[in-house]
C-alpha cells in the first residue's frame, strides 16, 4: 500500500470513527430521554463543564508571578463572560476572549 492510500485509508477509517461515537448515544438511548438522572445531566453538565474549564485555564494559562498577577487571564475570562451575558451568543463570547488573550499574549501588554 503507497502512502497515499494508506493516509486516505487512515482518515476514513478515522472519519468513521468520530462519526460512530457521536451516533450511538442517540442511537441507543433516544428511549431514555425522559429519565430523570438524564435530565439532571442535561441541566446540569453544561455548567459544570465550563466552570472546570474556566478553572483548568485560570490555572494553566495565567502569570501569577507578574506585576499584575493573573490578569493576562482574568481580562479575556472576565470579557468572555460580559460578552455573554450582552449577546448570548456563546460562539461570540469565545472568539472575544481567544482574541482578547492571543492579542495581550502577543503584545506582552501586561
Amino acid at each position: 500500500m503507497d502512502e497515499s492510500s494508506y493516509l486516505a485509508a487512515f482518515i476514513a477509517i478515522s472519519a468513521l470513527a468520530t462519526f460512530a461515537t457521536r451516533v450511538v448515544p442517540f442511537l441507543f438511548f433516544e428511549k431514555h430521554t425522559e429519565h430523570p438522572l438524564i435530565k439532571h445531566i442535561g441541566r446540569f453538565l453544561p455548567a459544570a463543564v465550563m466552570a472546570l474549564l474556566a478553572t483548568v485555564f485560570l490555572q494553566r494559562s495565567a502569570d501569577w508571578q507578574a506585576q499584575a498577577p493573573g490578569a493576562d487571564a482574568l481580562i479575556p475570562a472576565l470579557l468572555v463572560v460580559a460578552v455573554h451575558l450582552w449577546r448570548r451568543n456563546a460562539l461570540l463570547s469565545i472568539a472575544a476572549g481567544t482574541a482578547a488573550y492571543m492579542a495581550i499574549q502577543q503584545s506582552g501588554i501586561l
